[in-house]
């Protein structure tokens, strides 16, 4: 399980993280608490967060987005 602490863009992250499927890192959203975005994740948690990070930022409003994924 990952946690991305955002107070913006939230369903946009939700949505780019449940598409990926990368060496064998899956997201599936299990819930919101205040501005955390809590998801079950496939594979290892180290990778998965580096994997989350990477694509957020990949995206054009992720380039500026405060964000932290624990």
């Amino acid at each position: 399980m990952i946690t991305i602490n955002s107070a913006m863009q939230q369903e946009n992250i939700k949505a780019v993280l449940e598409a990926i499927d990368q060496d064998g890192i899956t997201y599936s959203f299990k819930e919101k608490k205040g501005i955390a975005l809590v998801f079950d994740i496939t594979g290892d948690k180290e990778q998965a967060i580096r994997i989350a990070k990477e694509a957020i930022k990949a995206e054009e409003w992720g380039k500026v987005l405060y964000f932290n994924v624990v």
